[in-house]
Order: structure tokens, then sequence, then C-alpha cells
């Protein structure tokens, strides 16, 4: 894989994190926009045919969209909170897997993480 498609599939995977977080704050017309070009890996020739318009339109509502999502991320910070989330829960997987000889601890510490993920708290 080469650095540009490593950067790319880098932030199609963090666009749609981010959408996943903040999709409700985007028109339809954005939602439908960035479903089609990150999620189902249209080009913007497709989506522009798809709905009757000029491929610089709808990379205008791409781009546009895009920097809704990243400027809600930077005042909410609710993708980088879930991802440390994760690498705590993560952690504590790990610990609970070196505690084998202490079952009693090693399943409270494999409880409190799904009990975490379980209550929306943390995805999975």
């Amino acid at each position: 894989m080469t650095v540009h498609e490593t950067d790319a599939l880098a932030k199609t995977t963090r666009i749609n994190m981010l959408f996943d977080f903040y999709a409700q704050l985007l028109t339809e017309k954005q939602q439908t926009f960035l479903k089609y070009y990150f999620h189902d890996d249209y080009s913007l020739g497709e989506i522009a045919a798809e709905f009757d318009i000029s491929r610089q339109a709808v990379y205008e509502h791409v781009k546009r969209a895009e920097a809704v999502l990243e400027n809600c991320e930077s005042k909410l910070n609710l993708l980088a909170k879930h991802e440390s989330a994760e690498r705590w829960l993560n952690r504590l997987d790990e610990l609970a897997e070196r505690l084998a000889d202490h079952g009693d601890i090693r399943a409270e510490l494999q409880a409190i993480a799904h009990g975490l993920r379980g209550e929306g708290l943390v995805g999975t």
C-alpha cells in the first residue's frame, strides 16, 4: 500500500467516525454525499451523475461537510474522547488477561470493561 493510499484510508476512516458522532449536524444533502463518497466509495463524478449536478458542486458539498465535521470535533472532541476511552478499556482488558491466576480480580476487571461498553459509554 502506498503512502497516498494509506493517507486516503486514514482520512476515510476518520471522516466515517466523525460522521458517526456528528451526522445530525449536517444538512441532508451533506449527509447523503458523504455517505456516497466515504462510505460507499462513489467517485465525485458518479455522485454528480446520480444527482444531475456538476462534479464541482459535489466536491464543494463534500468539502463543506468535512469542514463542519472537523469544526465540531475541534469544539466537542467526542471522537478524541471515544478513542481515549477505548485505549483505556483495551489496557483494562490486557491487565485482566494477565491476571489469569487471580480469577476473581480478572473477572471483575472484565465485567467493568464489559459494563462500560454495554452502557454505551464507549463503543467497541
